[in-house]
């Protein structure tokens, strides 16, 4: 488990570093290393997997809930969800155990925030995957 913590923690860094203060802003699935972070439309050596590891984003106001509808078992689960700018600035994380019946989070984003966000989903088999949107 540390292990994984680590390449998600060293994951938000690359994203960091990638996006380093005012970069413009260029489309996720290019901006990073090829098998690094997957994607609805580039899952590369997961192709396939998709619909149960892109996190699925809906928004209610200011209120974000993101969805991994992806099993959950002691095999094979979410570990753990983010939000986050393109820019880098962390929004918020949820955690899970294989014991959890689903993978799902909310958050409140900060008032008057706009523009596009990350939300990520780490699969303890098949990686970091990450959906873009706007607000």
């Amino acid at each position: 488990m540390k292990e994984r913590r680590d390449f998600l923690k060293g994951s938000l860094i690359v994203a960091g570093a990638a996006v380093l203060g005012n970069a413009v802003r260029v489309q996720a699935a290019t901006m990073f290393p090829k098998g690094l972070i997957y994607t609805k439309e580039a899952p590369g050596r997961w192709a396939g997997k998709e619909g149960a590891h892109v996190p699925v984003v809906t928004m209610k106001g200011r209120m974000v809930a993101v969805v991994t509808p992806h099993p959950m078992t002691k095999e094979h689960y979410i570990v753990k969800h983010t939000l986050l700018t393109t820019e880098g600035k962390f929004i918020g994380e949820k955690i899970f155990t294989n014991t959890d019946a689903v993978a799902e989070s909310s958050y409140t984003l900060p008032e008057g925030l706009k523009g596009t966000l990350w939300a990520t989903s780490f699969c303890n088999i098949h990686d970091f995957w990450l959906t873009e949107f706007t607000v």
